[in-house]
């Protein structure tokens, strides 16, 4: 009997002594590529490629996948150096993932895999009922994009599984923008889903990111609570109408959502039917700071205030001029909540901490000249977990003012 050919020996990568081995062993998930031994060999390495990483001597480290071409030129996937990356592999860590969300949600609209937090780094997966959506947002994930695929499939037993190719970080990690069905059919209508007490439609193909803001859900009912009887109540950057649908589910009178996209806005207003909230909703389209100075020029007044942009600082380069975009909203804002009102203001940008975010959302109260209590600090729901070696993880910001 013939044996079978042994595996190619795998290509072998090696960090710099000046490189922090110790945080990689306990637990940090990523190399950067000034901590990277760079020679020929491995800058011809294509993306994606599987290697042994070593530290400065000759001692194995784990299996990392490599991206000659990303500033994170490898991104640590198992502990084990001879670990394969086969179906039964994925499988391991989906039902990991799994089990967590089947204890935290009745009913499966979450998400499934949070990146690294869950194992899988550089993937997001989020769940639509029997339809899942990936982004596999690294090389690697994209070379074996056909085994999770088969895994996600085999754990969940979801019967449409889509591949959503848009946002930044693939084209960091030098991929295509080309989304497509894995498995299935996608979805011609918008997937209504229930959170809160409302109904929000997510258009799995065509909306932002992978259709959905799962991250918000706690966020969103947080913001509920605020909600008295008869109140007024404005969701700025509303997307499909997050904050504001909860707030009506909640017993706001009217709600007002402003977006610069007209689709969403159609969605949000899609949901509000559904929801039976139609005669109480109001869609404006436009420049959130243009709609704001309107809204103050106007007299407007409102009882509760919501703020969600998106990031304003993807990056430590754009980290002052987020911080200032902040606390103009902010500025913006505050005059626009009536006494004793409530104003929410949300970041989802990573460079800028907590303690920077919220500082400059203070400023920016103060200069639109009320002084304000700070009530509650949120962040992303539990089916995002963080990390708690990557600060990146937790990338969701929520703070909710008292305004005098």
């Amino acid at each position: 009997m013939t044996a079978s050919p042994s595996a190619p020996e795998r290509a072998r990568v090696k960090l710099k002594p000046k490189a922090n081995a110790r945080a990689l062993r306990h637990g940090f998930p990523w190399v950067y590529a000034n901590e990277l031994v760079t020679d020929r060999r491995t800058r011809k390495l294509a993306p994606g490629t599987l290697a042994v990483l070593e530290d400065d001597g000759t001692t194995q480290m784990g299996l990392v996948a490599v991206n000659p071409e990303s500033k994170i030129i490898a991104r640590m996937l198992d502990s084990d150096p001879a670990a394969e990356l086969s179906v039964a592999w994925f499988e391991a860590r989906l039902r990991r993932a799994l089990e967590l969300r089947e204890q935290l949600y009745d009913a499966p609209f979450y998400r499934l895999v949070h990146a690294e937090s869950d194992g899988l780094p550089g993937v997001v997966i989020d769940r639509f009922g029997d339809t899942c959506v990936v982004q596999p947002n690294a090389a690697w994930a994209e070379a074996h994009l056909d085994a999770l695929t088969e895994a996600l499939v085999a754990v969940t037993g979801v019967t449409t599984v889509l591949k959503n190719a848009s946002g930044r970080a693939r084209s960091l990690e030098g991929l295509d923008d080309i989304s497509t069905a894995l498995r299935g059919a996608a979805p011609e209508a918008a997937v209504e889903v229930t959170m809160n007490g409302a109904t929000y439609m997510a258009d799995l193909t065509g909306g932002q990111k992978t259709g959905l803001f799962y991250d918000q859900r706690d966020n969103h009912a947080f913001a509920a609570k605020l909600v008295k009887p008869g109140a007024k109540v404005l969701d700025v950057f509303s997307h499909v109408g997050g904050f504001g649908l909860a707030m009506l589910a909640a017993g706001a009178a009217e709600a007002t959502c402003v977006d610069g996209s007209a689709p969403a806005l159609e969605l949000a207003e899609q949901g509000a039917a559904a929801s039976g909230f139609a005669a109480r909703f109001t869609a404006r389209q436009g420049d959130a700071f243009e709609v704001l100075t309107q809204l103050a020029e106007e007299g407007a007044q409102f009882d509760v205030v919501i703020c969600d942009p998106p990031a304003f600082a993807p990056s430590k380069q754009a980290l002052e001029a987020g911080l200032r975009a902040y606390e103009r909203i902010a500025k913006l804002a505050a005059p626009l909540v009536a006494p004793g009102g409530y104003l929410g203001l949300c970041s989802c940008s990573h460079a800028a901490d907590l303690s920077r975010f919220r500082n400059a959302s203070a400023r920016g109260i103060g200069r639109g000249g009320r002084r304000s209590q700070l009530l509650h600090t949120g962040y992303a729901g539990a089916d995002h977990p963080q990390l708690p070696q990557l600060a990146e993880s937790g990338y969701l910001k929520a703070v909710f003012f008292r305004l005098d």
